[in-house]
């Protein structure tokens, strides 16, 4: 593929930029490039992706908790980056900069020298159950949301940080950063995950440096703030011949949440909307210009969560795909080997109606025979849900949506907003029974798609760094629309889900 033209100054054409991606989820990541062309005699322009490499990811028992393999995962990244700079080669291009999305809240310690002490903990683990109430005690949940608006979770970054001893001299670096860092030598921490801490001033936009020192952490635990579009630094003269790419290549700072990144690249027209990021979590929620910091907001346990170009992303986590990748396999390892596709078709052919669960409950959040968890929780219930692996992914997909539509109805309420029309983005946007199940549950019409929503949002953001693009999330949603593949699921008679029209092809 020959590299994209752009209009030039002097009316002739200048060879279109390239992007990587590094793109990592709880499961699995990859390299991508993404390739940006502004739009033309009115035209809206167009995005491609192209993914150079995958990689698995998980949590592993190691040195007494669940802990990411963060070596195995950053050799994965220099692999990716590697085949990236060999497929640009190949085609003539150059790649401008790399930006980096990853799961919040994790982070690695690092010295003085720049090492890292340990593999980071994985959020899985459950060792901040137990600080949680020692927080509490120094700082009241009310003061906590009041300044950071954000929801409680227990595997917080500030929970977590409170089991730590010995802090003084290191530096915690949430994970895009901690790749960042190992990439430039450079020390920065993205707002959008900053936000996600618990240690972030909602309002401010700055580190509530007082929560720190009451939590006797070190008051530079965590290094300056970086903005989505600026420049973190540029390649260490190792990475740059580890990987093929020039010194001079810049890793430009994204919404390295990828939350923050996948909403970004929600393709809506106008402001009365919700996002559903649908993942191995589902983040459900708004977008809004100012944050939401009322007790009833607390109550609700909505967070408020930088979005790019200062943006605010109220919403709330109800639990996700994992729920159905996690019955798969167990199944799997039963001998039960049915594709996704079976699996839908049999939920599909399920009447609507039938036992649900609370999909965001923290018991599901560890690994483990996740069938049985379900079918426990279920008859917690009074219910009775049997072992057949459809009716259990009915009960998953139809819980999912019914706590979608109650999660878009409280945030319509705690902001005094309409939403008009829901955007499913990522992974679950595939998920064609879980789209219409939304549709049905929500009342309103749901835009299903992109699936790679994280990715173009950090190469769009990227390309306008680079002054590929320009405009605000508008002119990026745009591009959006006019590149990628949607798909439209009108609210439908409740109840009327046809195999046909909500399996997954």
């Amino acid at each position: 593929m020959s590299s994209i033209p752009t209009p030039g100054v002097d009316g002739g054409v200048v060879a279109g930029s390239v992007f990587a991606a590094v793109d990592i989820g709880a499961s699995s990541g990859r390299v991508i490039l993404g390739r940006v062309a502004p739009g033309v005699a009115g035209g809206e322009g167009k995005a491609t992706l192209e993914t150079v490499h995958r990689f698995p990811n998980g949590v592993v028992e190691s040195d007494g908790g669940l802990r990411w393999d963060f070596d195995a995962l950053f050799a994965e990244v220099l692999t990716g980056l590697a085949a990236a700079a060999r497929v640009a080669a190949e085609r003539g291009e150059t790649i401008s900069s790399i930006g980096i999305d990853t799961w919040a809240v994790d982070y690695g310690l690092v010295d003085s020298a720049g090492n890292l002490i340990a593999q980071p903990f994985s959020y899985r683990d459950d060792r901040s159950r137990a600080a949680v109430a020692r927080v509490h005690q120094k700082l009241d949940p009310a003061r906590l949301y009041a300044t950071t608006g954000l929801q409680f979770l227990q595997f917080n970054t500030l929970y977590q940080l409170a089991t730590e001893k010995d802090l003084d001299g290191l530096q915690a670096l949430l994970i895009p950063d901690l790749i960042a860092f190992l990439l430039t030598g450079e020390r920065r921490t993205e707002a959008t995950n900053a936000s996600t801490t618990g240690l972030f001033d909602a309002v401010a936009g700055e580190w509530a440096t007082e929560f720190l020192a009451a939590l006797g952490l070190p008051k530079k635990l965590f290094p300056p703030l970086i903005q989505p579009g600026e420049s973190v630094g540029t390649l260490l003269p190792g990475i740059a011949a580890r990987t093929g790419l020039a010194e001079a290549t810049k890793v430009v700072a994204v919404g390295s949440h990828d939350t923050a990144s996948a909403v970004a690249a929600v393709p809506a027209e106008h402001g009365n909307f919700a996002y559903i990021s649908s993942g191995t979590w589902s983040l459900v929620g708004v977008e809004l210009k100012k944050p939401v910091l009322t007790e009833a907001s607390r109550q609700a346990n909505f967070t408020n969560e930088r979005g790019v170009d200062g943006t605010i992303r109220y919403l709330r986590n109800v639990g996700g795909l994992w729920l159905l990748s996690e019955c798969q396999r167990a199944w799997a390892q039963q001998g039960y080997t049915a594709t996704l596709a079976d699996l839908l078709a049999g939920a599909a052919a399920l009447p609507l109606g039938g036992p649900q669960i609370n999909a965001d409950d923290p018991y599901f959040i560890a690994p483990d025979n996740m069938p049985e968890r379900i079918r426990a929780a279920v008859r917690n219930t009074g219910s009775v849900l049997t072992d057949s692996p459809a009716a259990i992914t009915r009960c998953i997909l139809e819980s999912l949506a019914a706590g979608y539509a109650r999660t878009i109805a409280d945030a319509e309420r705690l902001a005094d907003v309409r939403v008009d029309v829901v955007h499913i983005v990522g992974g679950g946007s595939q998920n064609r029974l879980l789209c219409q199940l939304t549709a049905d549950a929500t009342g309103k019409r749901v835009i299903a798609g992109p699936v790679e929503a994280t990715a173009l949002g950090n190469v769009l953001v990227q390309a306008r760094a680079a002054g590929v693009v320009s405009g605000g999330l508008g002119e990026l949603r745009a591009l959006v629309r006019g590149s990628q593949p949607l798909e439209s699921f009108p609210a439908a008679q409740r109840g009327v889900v046809t195999v046909e029209s909500a399996v997954s092809a």
